[in-house]
């Protein structure tokens, strides 16, 4: 008999490149994993990934044929548990990473509404840049991204989770010429946003391309709360999502460069790889998809609605 665990084990060995990274994805170990395969080879005496020294796992003609048949069995499994299980019902632990950005916003309205929806699963959060995300989320060690999206790569799935307006915000006093303020007075002071690699970045990199513009000095920084901090502390000009400085918009610590050029907003989505026994990760996403928008909540939870990102 073969049995679905020793499908699932050799599925995540050839879909993340290794016996390590699998072991990780299971919460079991590598010689747990190496075991699984061994005795299904044994079983049937048969080679399903071929070892040459020198060379990265691969599959054999016969370890392609049993991919296939796994790959329909499990995702047999998950449409059937699926159809049985109700959200409260799903269990287990699922590997989130999310922009600082959504960290700022409404992150802890999501972790609320999963532990309403879903009691029994328990989200481990990692916090990075988009880059870093997805490139988490491609190499297997994410279930679910929020980030700078969409992710344009076969079987991953976006949810859009709205916009977020970028603002140019400095302390009030901080002297910036030019009513309204063009690049050039911009240029004057430092121009503090997001790390280098980011959309952001670029963004403001390319709109001071122009050879009559004095070179921008651009602070890269990973940390939103850092950039603020340095805003209020007058030491430049913040390039930041509105959504994150109202309380400093609020108590006058900052104010928004009325008339500046205008910056992009940065889109986001909700993104994950579509394969079997991804439907917990489905589930997390369609819930950051109704965080993002302000969906209401299920009749019982009486704590209102959230605030959609871009607003």
């Amino acid at each position: 008999m073969i049995d679905l665990r020793t499908l699932e084990v050799f599925y995540w060995v050839v879909k993340l490149g290794g016996f390590g990274r699998a072991a990780e994805k299971l919460h079991t170990t590598q010689p747990a994993v190496s075991g699984r395969i061994a005795q299904l080879e044994q079983s049937f005496s048969i080679r399903l990934l071929d070892r040459s020294r020198g060379r990265k796992l691969a599959l054999t003609p016969k370890g392609l044929e049993v991919l296939a048949y796994a790959e329909r069995m499990l995702t047999l499994q998950a449409e059937l548990q699926a159809a049985l299980t109700a959200p409260s019902g799903l269990r287990g632990t699922v590997r989130l990473g999310v922009s600082e950005t959504i960290v700022q916003t409404w992150l802890s309205t999501l972790v609320r509404r999963l532990h309403d929806v879903c009691p029994q699963v328990t989200p481990e959060i990692t916090v990075d840049i988009s880059a870093g995300l997805r490139n988490a989320l491609l190499a297997g060690e994410l279930d679910v991204a929020l980030l700078l999206g969409p992710v344009s790569e076969p079987r991953v799935q976006n949810l859009d989770l709205g916009a977020a307006a970028m603002v140019w915000a400095a302390r009030p006093d901080l002297a910036v010429a030019g009513d309204p303020p063009g690049l050039a007075d911009l240029a004057r002071w430092p121009i503090l946003t997001y790390a280098r690699g980011t959309r952001p970045h670029m963004q403001i990199a390319e709109m001071f391309s122009g050879p009559s513009l004095p070179a921008p000095r651009i602070f890269a920084n990973s940390s939103i709360t850092s950039i603020i901090r340095m805003a209020i502390d007058g030491i430049g000009i913040g390039a930041v999502p509105e959504a994150v400085i109202g309380r400093e918009l609020a108590d006058g610590s900052l104010r928004i460069l009325k008339g500046a050029p205008v910056l992009q907003p940065l889109a986001f989505t909700a993104s994950w790889i579509d394969t079997p026994g991804s439907g917990l990760a489905a589930t997390i996403a369609r819930l950051a998809h109704d965080v993002a928008h302000g969906v209401d909540k299920p009749e019982g939870d009486k704590r209102g609605r959230s605030t959609p990102i871009g607003k």
